[in-house]
């Protein structure tokens, strides 16, 4: 590989990084609060409510349901007026975000019906309000489950992020079909999935040590 190519390929690894990051983040602090209100709003739970359930349910199914590389263009005009153009490694954090933020409300809201209902009862027979309830019960019993979910998220973001780049997102995705398809360069592609795979093994292996550290922690 020329030097030119090895360049272009650290500038391609370094957005999808950055494409990955900001848009995990985001998603996280939309997910978080979005699967609490789902799990706190079912029947029975401590704030049962079932129209906020429902509707707020209806919209995380519809979104999580539309397939990436349509919602990424559905939204461009949202996109242009949030970043100021639909294309670019910035452009497609937009897309990213608003495809992760469903499927992490449902992590977590997976996660925190995981929980005892038992515990949550002792913390209301403490006197516990329903916001120390959450705070204190429900998200630090279900941590490590959440950072299993986010860590499969993040890996979902890097496959959206090579879809991404088919559509002028940048990063290795956009290095892979203009050099490995468009000009037959079998090496470029063949690395480009390599660092991919790479990326994919290490964030998993990092999400099994914190998630087992957090539970035996738990314990």
């Amino acid at each position: 590989m020329s030097p030119e190519m090895l360049a272009l390929l650290l500038k391609s690894f370094w957005e999808t990084c950055y494409m990955v990051l900001a848009s995990t983040i985001l998603a996280t602090l939309i997910g978080v609060p979005l699967g609490v209100i789902l799990t706190v709003t079912r029947k029975n739970h401590i704030l049962p409510n079932a129209p906020v359930n429902s509707v707020l349910g209806a919209i995380v199914n519809a979104t999580r349901s539309t397939p990436f590389i349509i919602l990424m263009v559905a939204i461009i005009p949202l996109t242009r007026l949030l970043v100021g153009s639909s294309i670019g490694t910035t452009a497609s954090i937009v897309p990213l975000t608003i495809s992760a933020a469903p499927f992490i409300a449902r992590i977590i809201e997976s996660s925190l019906l995981e929980i005892d209902h038992g515990v949550i009862e002792a913390a209301q027979a403490m006197g516990a309000s329903p916001m120390q309830i959450i705070r204190k019960v429900l998200l630090p019993e279900a941590l490590h489950s959440i950072v299993l979910g986010i860590t499969l998220a993040v890996i979902a973001l890097i496959g959206y992020s090579a879809m991404a780049g088919t559509l002028g997102g940048g990063g290795l995705g956009d290095l892979a079909i203009r050099y490995g398809y468009q000009r037959f360069q079998m090496d470029v592609m063949l690395i480009t999935v390599v660092v991919l795979i790479v990326m994919v093994q290490s964030i998993q292996s990092l999400g099994d040590y914190f998630s087992k550290k957090l539970n035996k922690n738990k314990l």
